[in-house]
C-alpha cells in the first residue's frame, strides 16, 4: 500500500459510507467534496514545496480508483480540477502559476464547463468573451460542466474578443454565474453535470489562457480519469459480490451446497468479478504510466514532446476500450452470483452497471479500435482533440 493510500484510505471510506443513500435519494456530495478539500486532496498532485503531496501520476490514479470504488461520482465530479491543475504544472514558472499550486493545496477546487448542446454547429463555440474596463466579461450556457457545483472556479471554453478560442477561469461565486443540478443521464447522477450559465461574469485577464497552449496530453488525462472511475466501479462490484455472497442464508434446492458462500458455481463467479476489477486496476495504472512519461517530457524538445503525446492518448484508447466491457461484465455477472433479492432497490446493486454505463458513453468506443488500429497499422496520428455538435452545411 503507498503511503498515499493511507492517507487518504480513511476519507475515503467515511466517503463510502453514505454512497448508497446519497444514490437513492439523489444528494449531491457537497459534505463528502468538502472533507476532501480539507484533506489537501485537491492539492495531491502540487510539489510538496506549495503544500501538496507531490504525487506522481500512477500515484493520483491509484487513488482515484480507490476513491471511485467508495463513490464513483466523485472523482469524476474532480476531472476538471484535476486537468486544470496538470496544466499549470506544465505551465511555465511564474507568480501565477505558483499561486494557483498554492490554492489548490489549500483546497480550492476547479470544475470544468466546455460542451454546448442544442443546435450549436460541430467545431463551434458561443460563449464569448468581452472587453472590459478590467479584463473580459463572459456570457454563454454549457452543458455536462462536471464538478463544477461543488468548486470555487469554472475552466471554460470561449472565443475572445479577436476570434482565438481560449480557456477563461470564472469564479462561481458571482451572481452572473449560475450552476443548475439539471442531468438527467441514468447513470453518474450525482457528478454535478448540468448547465452553467454565464451572464456578463467577470473574467480577470490573467485568467484567460490560450487553448492552443494546453499541456499536450490533456485528452488522455481527462479520458483516463473516466477509466478509473470504471475501475472503481468494477471494485465496489467485487466488494458488494463478495460481502452478498459471505452473508447470504438462502440457497436453492438444486445448488450445490448447503451455504452459498460454500457453492463453487457461485464462487467462480466471485473470481471472476474479482478479476475483472484487478485487471481493469492494472490497466489504468499502466496507461498512467504513459501519462507520466508525457510528463516528464514537457521541457523536452517537440520531437520527444510529440511521440510521448501520442503514446500517452493510444494507452488511454487501449485502457478505454478494454476496461469498459470487463466493468460492465463484473456489473452484470454480480446478479448471477445473487437471486432475485439482489434486485431491491434498497440494495442499489442496479448502480455499478447504470453508473460504469454512463461513462462508458462519455467517449464513444465505437472509434476507438479503428484509431488505435490505423496507427498501429497505417503509423496515423490518432485524433487529440474532437468536437460534438450540428455538422456545418457544405458550401456548393
Amino acid at each position: 500500500m503507498s503511503a498515499l493510500i493511507e492517507k487518504y484510505r480513511s476519507v475515503f471510506a467515511r466517503i463510502g459510507e453514505g454512497a448508497v443513500q446519497r444514490e437513492l435519494d439523489r444528494t449531491l456530495p457537497f459534505v463528502e467534496i468538502d472533507e476532501l478539500k480539507r484533506s489537501g486532496f485537491t492539492g495531491v498532485r502540487v510539489p510538496v514545496e506549495f503544500g501538496g503531496d507531490g504525487a506522481t501520476l500512477p500515484e493520483l490514479f491509484e487513488l482515484l480508483v480507490e476513491l471511485a470504488s467508495y463513490d464513483p461520482h466523485v472523482p469524476q465530479a474532480l476531472r476538471g480540477h484535476i486537468a486544470f491543475v496538470e496544466d499549470r504544472l506544465n505551465a511555465p514558472a511564474s507568480a501565477e502559476r505558483d499561486e494557483w499550486l498554492r490554492r489548490f493545496a489549500a483546497g480550492e477546487l476547479v470544475g470544468n464547463a466546455v460542451t454546448e448542446i442544442g443546435n450549436v454547429a460541430l467545431g463551434d463555440t458561443a460563449t464569448r468573451l468581452s472587453d472590459a474596463s478590467d479584463g473580459f466579461t463572459i456570457s454563454g450556457r454549457k452543458y455536462y460542466t462536471t464538478g463544477s457545483i461543488f468548486a470555487e472556479w469554472i475552466d471554460t471554453s470561449a472565443l475572445a474578443p479577436d476570434g482565438t478560442e481560449v480557456a477563461a477561469l470564472v469564479a462561481t461565486g458571482h451572481d452572473g454565474v449560475a450552476v443548475s443540478d439539471d442531468w438527467t443521464g441514468f447513470g453518474q447522477r450525482l457528478t454535478g453535470s448540468g448547465t452553467t450559465v454565464f451572464d456578463a461574469a467577470p473574467v480577470r485577464a490573467d485568467h484567460v489562457y490560450p487553448f492552443a497552449r494546453r499541456f499536450d496530453y490533456q485528452t488522455s488525462l481527462y479520458q483516463l480519469v473516466l477509466v478509473a472511475v470504471q475501475a472503481g466501479i468494477a471494485r465496489a462490484a467485487a466488494r458488494d459480490a463478495v460481502d452478498q455472497v459471505a452473508n447470504r442464508a438462502r440457497t436453492f434446492s438444486h445448488g450445490n451446497a448447503d451455504r452459498t458462500r460454500d457453492d463453487p458455481q457461485i464462487l467462480e463467479i466471485v473470481g471472476r468479478i474479482e478479476a475483472d476489477a484487478f485487471a481493469a486496476e492494472a490497466i489504468v495504472l499502466h496507461a498512467a504510466s504513459a501519462l507520466e512519461a508525457a510528463y516528464a517530457v514537457r521541457a523536452a524538445d517537440s520531437v520527444a514532446k510529440a511521440a510521448a503525446k501520442r503514446e500517452a492518448e493510444l494507452a488511454s484508447a487501449r485502457a478505454q476500450l478494454t476496461v469498459s466491457p470487463l466493468v460492465l461484465d463484473a456489473a452484470t455477472r454480480l446478479f448471477d452470483a445473487l437471486g432475485a433479492s439482489a434486485t431491491s432497490t434498497s440494495l442499489a446493486l442496479d448502480r455499478h452497471w447504470r453508473n460504469a454505463r454512463t461513462v462508458a458513453s462519455h467517449n464513444p468506443a465505437a472509434f476507438k479500435a479503428r484509431i488505435i488500429g490505423d496507427a498501429a497499422v497505417n503509423d496515423a496520428e490518432p485524433p487529440y482533440e474532437w468536437a460534438i455538435g450540428v455538422p456545418k452545411a457544405k458550401s456548393a
